[in-house]
């Protein structure tokens, strides 16, 4: 693997327990918001069920854990179909939040190790199937943190199936889920890897914008943080071109913010 920061978030416990073997990764004891698990590249969170949790979650790992360059972000769990057989392994190529009906796209730069299909974040588990997405309860809120600290091609979901119509989520066994991502580890394993790979090409070089830049203006330390992550995805969208702040009459740090995000959506969105 290579020295890329790679951060794994899941739901459930069962979920965690392959990965937490597979890659040897300690408890993170003085912590108690999450559970999370780490070694010297990957960080582990189990946020728990829910968007709010999952939000919360990416969120405080990303804060508490910052990385120095473009992270990957790979969300890891379980899903239902209507007719897809249990143990099936799906990307994501679209991502539905059902509530406020927003999609989300992550780009798929590299040839993912497996079949994709549209995800349906819903919130609470769904004993039907009124259309033929896969169905589950964290992924929109998952990507829509995820990319406000990283590059869409870095934010992946897998999605292991887990139930359909002959098999009820209601029946759903922690070991056997374990089971299923055990399963699913090499075809895990190599994503993480390719997308490991694409941010070390995408490794942004030191610049001294970012000291420039909060010499010039005033940051909290939260505001900070979203900065340099701004700054490492603008790096990769407006490569050679630094920010021009000059025409901003005001040194609050939030308006730096709002400036670069808007920057930086008129290219990721410029040529739809």
């Amino acid at each position: 693997m290579s020295d890329s920061f790679c951060y794994l978030f899941v739901a459930l416990p069962c979920e965690a327990k392959p990965l937490i073997e597979h890659y040897k990764l300690k408890k993170e004891i003085s912590i108690h918001a999450f559970t999370i698990y780490r070694n010297a590249h990957i960080t582990l969170t189990v946020t728990g069920v829910g968007k709010s949790a999952m939000a919360a979650g990416v969120a405080y790992s990303l804060a508490l854990f910052p990385s120095p360059t473009l992270p990957v972000l790979l969300n890891i769990g379980i899903a239902g179909h209507s007719h897809y057989a249990l143990a099936r392994i799906f990307c994501a190529e679209k991502i539905v939040d059902y509530d406020s009906g927003r999609c989300y796209y992550p780009q798929l730069v590299t040839s993912p190790p497996c079949s994709t299909d549209t995800i349906t974040t819903v919130a609470k588990a769904q004993l039907d199937y009124p259309t033929a997405s896969l169905y589950e309860m964290e992924s929109s809120a998952f990507y829509e943190t995820a990319i406000r600290l990283s590059s869409s091609e870095l934010i992946q979901c897998i999605k292991i199936i887990s139930d359909n119509k002959d098999n009820s989520s209601e029946l759903i066994k922690a070991g056997q889920v374990s089971l299923w991502i055990k399963g699913a580890l090499p075809i895990i394993q190599e994503y993480v890897q390719q997308l490991s790979q694409l941010a070390a090409l995408d490794k942004v070089h030191e610049t001294n914008y970012f000291a420039e830049i909060v010499a010039q203006r005033h940051f909290s330390s939260n505001e900070k943080l979203q900065l340099k992550s701004l700054l490492n995805k603008r790096a990769i969208l407006i490569p050679y071109k630094p920010p021009d702040l000059t025409e901003l009459s005001s040194t609050s740090g939030k308006v730096v913010l709002d400036y670069l995000r808007k920057e930086i959506d008129e290219q990721v969105f410029g040529s739809f």
